[in-house]
């Protein structure tokens, strides 16, 4: 799987139908609306890096009200749950 991180400057008025629209498209897993640099962060997972192209590119892009967009492909995924899993010795609680 492969996953995106696209940032999304939208026209300022529009941003709620912007997310939504975003988040019918195929392949986008989640919408945020956020502070920052960005209007709208989108989470794009695909099976295979041509079709970053058709979701983002071809479909994202071409969402009335998205101004701009910026995108970051993830090498790899951290979580609190991975990091706890990797430290572990295997010990029960309290031991």
């Amino acid at each position: 799987m492969i996953t995106a991180i696209v940032l999304v400057n939208t026209e300022v008025d529009r941003i709620p139908e912007v997310a939504q629209a975003i988040a019918e498209i195929p392949g986008v897993s989640e919408v945020y609306s956020v502070t920052g640099d960005a209007d709208l962060i989108a989470m794009v997972r695909v099976r295979e890096h041509d079709e970053l192209a058709v979701v983002i590119a071809g479909t994202l892009n071409k969402v009335p009200g998205v101004l701009a967009t910026q995108t970051h492909i993830a090498f790899q995924a951290y979580s609190r749950h991975d990091l706890e899993a990797a430290f572990s010795l295997g010990l029960e609680d309290g031991v």
